[in-house]
């Protein structure tokens, strides 16, 4: 696997601004500011999607984002807070290291998401429900 952009600058060979880091977990601004306080938490070991970290990392990467939520929230003062986290290109991931924004939020920011509703039935929902192991 080529090294990420996180995983280099975890290494320090690319400059960042790091507002938090443990033996897990790193985070940093965001270069692309889509609002002042815009935060990239990342595991520090580099891990294509969320569905390759065990529990105990994953946890550790959530840890870390609910961290740097609470200080954006103090420090910034954001109508809102939008927490993504993408998995693959389908899904919306552009950096192959698993990854969280935490995103401030103000009314008419620009920032959008769409969200299509399907509204299936409660037999549909339920046949769907059946198809999942979740252990």
């Amino acid at each position: 696997m080529t090294d990420s952009v996180f995983t280099r600058i975890v290494r320090r060979e690319i400059p960042a601004a790091i507002v938090y880091e443990d033996e897990h977990t790193i985070a940093f601004m965001d270069a692309g500011q889509v609002n002042p306080g815009h935060v990239i938490v990342a595991t520090r070991a580099q891990h294509e999607t969320l569905l390759d970290l065990d529990d105990a990392l994953a946890a550790a990467l959530f840890r870390t984002a609910a961290k740097v939520a609470r200080a954006v929230d103090r420090a910034f003062k954001p109508a809102g807070l939008t927490l993504l986290q993408a998995n693959r290109p389908a899904g919306w991931q552009t950096v192959p290291h698993v990854h969280i924004h935490v995103l401030p939020r103000h009314e008419g920011d620009g920032v959008g998401l769409t969200w299509p509703r399907k509204e299936p039935s409660l037999d549909t929902l339920r046949e769907l429900a059946g198809r999942l192991d979740v252990t």
